[in-house]
């Protein structure tokens, strides 16, 4: 893998994920970049801000991965860029990429392609930090089904689940989005109805299960587990991507630097101590009549995660 390993940090949205993968981030030797997936447009086209607080092309760390991945985010044709992503990295080929129905197929032709720009780009994100391991928190099982046929057993999956009748609460919220630039395209965080949420939890969780059964090597972390218990939790995910380390926490409570994450959650801006608490308005907040919705389209995961 040219120097560098791969963390995939994959689930549903809203699941918790951006603080395990902040917190993956103050490891020795990790550098944490966010969810990649949307560098291409929110990121190089839409000028965004980055985690640090800069507009992602006035970023340093940003323009000298640029600048040696590509020779510079200007040398991208990023109408094929971002036309190669929508061929590809979609809910509908998961069935394909997962099932190697495109071994020799034009997806497959495609998924190569595309995550050679994913490579060039984790290792350029190596060189620059100096790092051995980088953190991918993108969420989307059609992007580890991709990164999977180029990574194989290399790669390691973190799994975030969260029970899915707090998950389709908080995607009912309305949330602006502090890093949107005035020209992007999406000035509050994405809104899904409760019954596309239920179902896109029952998707999501079902297909990084599938790449767990294929070999990926997988670890699953449940948001309710974590913030009961984030020093225990966050040790098991430390050993789980190879580095046993002393907790990060002093009782419940962490300590974050500034960094290049980009997209995501809006904590990605947050540095300095972060006490980890439990969110459960869910309980409170979500009508009857969503929560029995949810818990029917959700049974068979749900049950089998705990929830």
């Amino acid at each position: 893998m040219d120097g560098y390993r791969l963390v995939f940090v994959g689930g549903m949205g809203r699941s918790g994920s951006t603080l395990i993968e902040r917190l993956l981030g103050e490891l020795p030797g990790f550098c944490s970049v966010g969810e990649v997936v949307h560098l291409w447009r929110r990121g190089v086209l839409e000028n965004e801000l980055c985690g640090c607080g800069l507009p992602f092309l006035e970023c340093g760390f940003w323009g000298e991965v640029g600048e040696r991945a590509f020779g510079g985010w200007n040398r991208l044709d990023m109408a094929r860029v971002l036309g190669l992503k929508e061929s590809v990295d979609r809910t509908r080929f998961l069935p394909a990429l997962l099932n190697g129905g495109c071994e020799d197929g034009t997806v497959g032709a495609r998924s190569s392609r595309y995550t050679e720009l994913y490579h060039r780009l984790y290792s350029a994100v190596a060189e620059v930090d100096g790092a051995r391991v980088v953190v991918d928190a993108s969420k989307h099982a059609s992007l580890a089904a991709c990164l999977r046929r180029r990574y194989g057993t290399r790669m390691r999956l973190l799994h975030v689940v969260r029970d899915p009748r707090a998950v389709a609460y908080s995607w009912a919220k309305r949330v602006a989005r502090p890093d949107a630039s005035p020209t992007s395209g999406e000035q509050e965080m994405a809104r899904y109805s409760t019954p596309r949420a239920a179902v896109q939890w029952m998707a999501q969780n079902a297909s990084l299960d599938a790449l767990a059964r294929r070999g990926v090597p997988t670890l699953r972390v449940r948001y309710e587990d974590f913030v009961a218990d984030p020093a225990g939790e966050f040790g098991r995910v430390a050993e789980f991507v190879g580095h046993p380390a002393p907790s990060l926490f002093d009782g419940t409570e962490a300590r974050l630097s500034v960094g290049h994450a980009l997209s995501g959650n809006p904590m990605r801006f947050r540095s300095g101590p972060v006490d980890v608490r439990a969110d459960h308005g869910w309980r409170e907040g979500l009508a009857p009549w969503r929560r029995h919705l949810v818990e029917a389209l959700t049974t068979p995961l749900r049950v089998r995660y705990g929830y």
